[in-house]
């Protein structure tokens, strides 16, 4: 079966180098970027619909000489932007679906390019594990808190590593959080207990935000020690016109932005190659995260 899979992976990418080879106006850091494939999986990448309508063409084309066909129930296509539309995508005369969402790899892919909606997903799995082993998490056996950690807390921060983080996820995240010393304690919505008073019962500190940033910068640090496609779309930059849009406000959050808001990248940069003094950060500037809690 292991020999199967290897000869199909090879087969799909000599398939997908010959179609492709023309074609590409997707570019990061300079290089051009025409697919993004794991397993079986494969990714198309555009900036523009004809180039996206050309390359599919294209793909089809060759697969039929590679006798292998394109499923329309299995393809589908999505506009990443601040202001989504529609995009028409053919295939023998039949459009494909237009998508909001795709779940790839089990993380939620939205068309707006933001994580809320995973975040929001990953927090209802986990209040439902909770929820599961409710005696378990609520026992007096002392490690309540390292058993909703270890059980409960993977399943909301699968992932995170690549989440960019709004000031809305942060809160969503810290709701979740208080959320479970509550139940461990006990305490019902109706209580009106003050967030400060629990985590005084739970002998804790706000800590999931700061889990993330440790998970996030220990990701980074593995993707700096290799060369590869993740390091060049941290570092490239996306060519092609900037869009005029008149918005006012903030610049739009940026997926290491969390990390850089004590130090600066190149500085991040250069710890993150030293994996001693990458490791040395967690206990200092990467504490966890103290703040005037509310009711």
């Amino acid at each position: 079966m292991l020999f199967l899979t290897i000869l199909f992976n090879l087969y799909s990418e000599c398939l997908t180098k010959e179609a492709l080879e023309v074609f590409g106006d997707f570019k990061i850091g300079g290089q051009i970027i025409h697919t993004v494939k794991y397993a079986d999986y494969l990714v198309l990448l555009a900036k523009e619909e004809k180039v996206l309508q050309d390359i599919i063409d294209k793909l089809i084309e060759i697969g039929r000489c590679y006798r292998m066909e394109m499923s329309m129930e299995k393809t589908k296509v999505m506009s990443i932007s601040r202001k989504p539309f529609r995009v028409k995508i053919m295939i023998d005369q039949k459009q494909l679906e237009n998508v909001e969402y795709f779940k790839y790899l089990g993380s939620i892919l939205t068309n707006d390019g933001r994580c809320t909606c995973e975040i929001k997903c990953r927090i209802a799995m986990a209040k439902a594990a909770f929820n599961r082993k409710r005696t378990l998490f609520t026992s007096t056996l002392g490690i309540e808190e390292e058993l909703v950690k270890c059980y409960v807390w993977s399943i909301a921060l699968y992932g995170a590593e690549t989440w960019t983080l709004r000031a809305v996820d942060q809160k969503n995240m810290e709701s979740f959080e208080m959320w479970c010393g509550k139940r461990m304690e006990k305490i019902s919505w109706t209580d009106h207990v003050r967030n400060e008073e629990v985590l005084l019962r739970v002998k804790e500190q706000r800590n999931i935000l700061h889990e993330i940033r440790k998970r996030k910068a220990n990701w980074y640090g593995h993707v700096l020690h290799r060369n590869c496609l993740l390091q060049r779309v941290i570092e490239g930059k996306i060519q092609g016109g900037i869009e005029v849009t008149g918005r006012q406000g903030r610049r739009r959050r940026k997926l290491l932005d969390d990390l850089k808001e004590r130090r600066g990248y190149f500085h991040l940069k250069e710890e993150a190659l030293d994996r001693t003094m990458w490791r040395a950060p967690f206990g200092r500037s990467f504490g966890p995260v103290v703040r005037q809690t509310t009711k």
